[in-house]
């Protein structure tokens, strides 16, 4: 394996030198490797070499062409304003026949970055402080990338945010009763059936021109935000891999969904879940502020239906899992999904009973 690993990151423009290869970071979807160059007078340069998952990624050069596209665009962004592309942007490094990525013998696709420097990734946001910053990079990615022509991304995972059709394919699971355990979540099914019509709140308002389509990260967790080593702030966005059309109100609720809950994502005791009001207005009070007028009005008033949205359908998401058996999202107890799907539901009602305080946040924001 590792006389493997030496012979792909030899494939790539590297500075002359020895390479040292280390597994890098805890992500769950590609394996990650740090190369480290050591040249005569010492380090050369350090880089990420990474193996993008072809399980996830069915059409994995869409992805590398979507990253190309969108670095390129932001770099001419950071020349404009001043900004530091080589640290602001991911960078892929070309392979030695000036090709973004690579295949190896058993067709799986390979790329690689520039390692950007004196920055820092946390997994948690465990101050209000934190998560307003993360806020503050992911609402300047989406001002940074208005101008994108949305048209030209590949749609890397199909409705990968489309709550109408989450909502479709949990009752498809339910339909099948795959795994013989329909009979145990009659609870869960009609806390489902029960909003059914509020799944479809921003895709018809996208379908009537309300809100428009725009470039969307779509995975808008605080690890994915370089934080400057000394002064913590936002750098650089990455795991770009999920960049595609979107809607910006779901980018905003998938981060309201994992960070400004009071508990673990499957936490079993539905006492301890809470929606932090406290860590929503940190974290819409950063967005918009890097946003910096780049979204509309109505795509504002629609931010806490993008919080409740993205929560219910990761919900429905382990709910159908645990009736297919698992399949999708590992498990590490009996009944995990279910223990997922419940606090994900659980957080849906303590933002309902919250609504009013939610919208006086984001109008006040």
């Amino acid at each position: 394996m590792e006389q493997k690993m030496l012979e792909i990151a030899r494939r790539f423009a590297l500075p002359q030198g020895k390479l040292r290869i280390e597994p890098y970071g805890n992500g769950h979807i590609n394996d990650t490797y740090r190369v480290t160059v050591e040249g005569d007078a010492g380090e050369a340069g350090r880089f990420i070499l990474q193996r993008v998952n072809q399980y996830v990624f069915k059409r994995p050069q869409e992805v590398i062409e979507n990253i190309e596209r969108v670095t390129a665009y932001l770099r001419d962004i950071l020349r404009e304003t001043g900004g530091d592309p080589a640290r602001e942007t991911l960078t892929l490094v070309r392979t030695t026949d000036g090709a973004a990525s690579t295949l190896d013998d058993a067709g799986e696709l390979w790329r690689m970055y520039l390692f950007i420097e004196d920055t820092i990734s946390r997994d948690l946001p465990d101050t209000p402080a934190l998560f307003e910053l993360s806020g503050e990079a992911f609402g300047r990615f989406q001002r940074q990338m208005e101008g994108f022509p949305v048209a030209s991304l590949h749609e890397t995972i199909p409705d990968f945010h489309n709550t109408p059709e989450r909502y479709r394919q949990l009752e498809d699971a339910i339909a099948r009763d795959e795994a013989g355990r329909l009979a145990g979540v009659a609870a869960e099914v009609a806390f489902c059936r029960a909003r059914e019509a509020d799944t479809h709140v921003l895709t018809d308002a996208l379908r009537a021109g309300e809100i428009p389509l725009r470039v969307t990260h779509n995975d808008t967790k605080l690890n994915n935000v370089l934080l400057d080593a000394k002064t913590g702030r936002g750098v650089c966005v990455i795991d770009l891999d999920t960049v595609m059309p979107g809607l910006a109100a779901y980018d905003f609720g998938d981060s309201i969904r994992f960070g400004a809950n009071t508990a673990e994502e499957d936490e079993r005791d539905l006492s301890k879940v809470e929606l932090s009001l406290e860590m929503f207005e940190a974290f819409t009070r950063g967005y918009l502020r890097g946003a910096g007028g780049a979204l509309t009005q109505r795509e504002i008033e629609l931010l806490p239906w993008g919080a409740k949205l993205m929560t219910l359908e990761c919900g429905m998401r382990f709910l159908a899992d645990h009736l297919n058996g698992d399949k999708y999202f590992k498990v590490h107890r009996e009944g995990h999904n279910l223990d997922r799907a419940r606090t994900q539901f659980a957080l849906v009602e303590r933002m309902e009973r919250r609504w009013n305080e939610m919208e006086d946040i984001v109008r006040r924001a």
